[in-house]
């Protein structure tokens, strides 16, 4: 039985490195994508403090004439819409950007969609892979300005090291 918890609240940093750590040991030469954003979503849960959902949406083609979208992936949390278009809400602005969006405040994001009602703020990173979105990073807080740039620099580390790997 693995317990990738962290023993007691870290800094900031130590936090992101223990995190990737076991990303890394979980993920390192497990060829399924689905299995790997499982067990990622569940260690986004258990690692990171004051989150109401983590999970990963998944790039899907566009339908005949569509725009791409995104798919609901593994998440660990309450349901959650299915398809995101690109460029529609947190996740769709950062799939079309291809940028990281941290959000202080969801209800002053333009075309914000709320899923679950009690989220206030929002960190969306988009994963890379040859320089095509082929999913995003979706961490939500019911506390206002919840994630900062550290936040952001380590789930962008986090996503870096997932491109191959799902």
């Amino acid at each position: 039985m693995y317990d990738f918890k962290p023993a007691a609240p870290l800094a900031s940093d130590e936090l992101y490195r223990e995190l990737l750590g076991a990303a890394d040991a979980l993920t390192a030469g497990e060829p399924d994508a689905v299995a790997n954003m499982a067990n990622v979503a569940a260690l986004l849960s258990e690692f990171l403090p004051d989150l109401n959902w983590a999970g990963f949406y998944r790039v899907a083609p566009a339908k005949t004439g569509g725009v791409d979208e995104l798919v609901l992936g593994p998440f660990a949390g309450r349901p959650a819409c299915i398809r995101i278009p690109f460029g529609i809400g947190v996740c769709g602005a950062a799939a079309q950007s291809r940028a990281t969006q941290l959000v202080a405040d969801v209800h002053a994001f333009p075309g914000h969609i709320a899923c679950d009602a009690a989220s206030a703020s929002e960190l969306v990173v988009p994963v890379l892979r040859n320089g095509a979105v082929i999913a995003v990073i979706d961490l939500d807080s019911p506390s206002p300005a919840r994630f900062t740039a550290a936040d952001a620099a380590g789930i962008e580390a986090l996503a870096g090291l997932l491109a191959d790997r799902i």
